[in-house]
């Protein structure tokens, strides 16, 4: 079986050998297909990609941002089981025969537990992680419309999926994951795999950890727009959670920039 792994890069090479080193050093029962599909870096990110040429497949051209990379990614690989890892987030050791495993046994999707760290692998934001696998272990539909508590690093879905709901919307910005999960949801239940299967990377420079209310209300509007009859009860509840959340990751910050003085 083929695992078709797409990393989305640009201007990241503070982090991305990291990401490099984390994807290749998967082993199991599968072949690894591993393709870097860089926006025009002009830091260090192409003298790492030279490093590993033989060993995995990049590109480096103007593109119209995240959305574009991955589905110019999903055109260029033949994979049966797919995922993309963004180029400051790892993989956990094991996580592609987890996934493997898991998807085999006959699921479509599945996403596992993702840790949560800083800019020297330090692990951060416990709680937030403690939230999300809680959630996760009580999935269902509705359940994903009233939150957003899928890591995208730890899902991995078989091709024929997209190939049935469509690809990334590239008229989204921060949850285009969220987005693909609602409508994966509509056609196939996952499976959750109880273990870190990745890493997601917070810092001031990642679009998430720059702009996290931009992106969550983005999410609550996708949940509007996805949500069909009396799903649509979940949505004030989304909006609650919208606005705790900002008021969370505000004191999370806070407290961080207070320890770093």
């Amino acid at each position: 079986m083929r695992v078709s792994i797409i990393t989305p890069s640009f201007n990241q090479g503070s982090f991305i050998e990291r990401t490099v080193e984390s994807v290749l050093a998967q082993r199991g029962d599968f072949e690894l297909e591993y393709l870097v599909v860089d926006g025009g870096s002009t830091d260090a990110t192409l003298s790492v990609l030279r490093r590993y040429e033989g060993r995995l497949r990049w590109i480096s051209e103007p593109d119209r941002g995240q959305c574009d990379a991955i589905n110019k990614g999903l055109r260029m690989t033949s994979g049966e089981i797919v995922a993309w890892l963004n180029s400051d987030d790892t993989y956990e050791p094991g996580a592609l025969q987890a996934a493997v495993e898991a998807l085999r046994a006959g699921a479509r999707w599945c996403f596992g537990e993702c840790r949560i760290v800083d800019e020297q692998d330090r692990e951060i934001r416990r709680g937030v992680t403690a939230y999300k696998n809680a959630q996760a272990r009580r999935y269902g539909l509705r359940r994903l419309l009233g939150r957003n508590f899928i890591s995208q690093p730890a899902t991995f879905f078989r091709r024929e999926l997209v190939a049935e709901v469509g690809p990334l919307d590239e008229g989204l910005h921060f949850a285009m994951d969220y987005d693909l999960w609602l409508r994966f949801a509509r056609v196939a239940r996952p499976v959750f795999v109880p273990r870190p299967l990745a890493a997601f990377r917070w810092h001031a420079s990642s679009k998430t950890g720059a702009r996290y209310r931009t992106g969550a209300w983005e999410a609550f509007r996708i949940a509007c727009r996805r949500a069909r009859g009396t799903e649509r009860l979940a949505l004030p509840g989304h909006l609650a959670r919208y606005a705790a959340q900002v008021a969370v990751y505000q004191a999370l910050d806070l407290a961080a920039a207070l320890r770093r003085r």
